[in-house]
């Protein structure tokens, strides 16, 4: 098979597009890759919150692993703080190192 025809080839070696359009063409093939979010049943979720508010109540490290539409994010701390108000809670994972996470965004837990 050619050169030009293997990959991305075809766009990388033509003269023809010009930078806008390449640019374009590639971030509509990475928009192609994004996923939608699975639906978790109650049950899922039961067990998502109390394994985060065991979490909080006895300071145990807690792993989440969080959704985003390209990867999915693995995360281990302990949770300090809950937002209600926001529905976010927060994972510190270190001094001076946390992250606040979103409850809807959240996956499977590990204790």
């Amino acid at each position: 098979m050619s050169k030009k025809l293997a990959g991305n080839g075809f766009w990388e070696s033509s003269r023809i597009i010009i930078p806008e359009h390449r640019e374009g063409i590639l971030r509509l093939m990475r928009e192609e890759q994004r996923r939608r979010k699975p639906e978790l049943d109650e049950q899922e979720t039961h067990l998502i919150e109390r394994a985060l508010i065991d979490s909080y109540n006895r300071r145990t490290e807690v792993t989440v692993t969080v959704f985003d539409p390209f990867d999915d994010i693995t995360m281990t701390g302990v949770v300090t703080s809950v937002n209600t108000a926001r529905c976010e809670v927060k994972l510190s994972r270190g001094e001076d190192n946390y992250s606040w996470v979103k409850l809807e965004d959240i996956m499977p837990v590990n204790l």
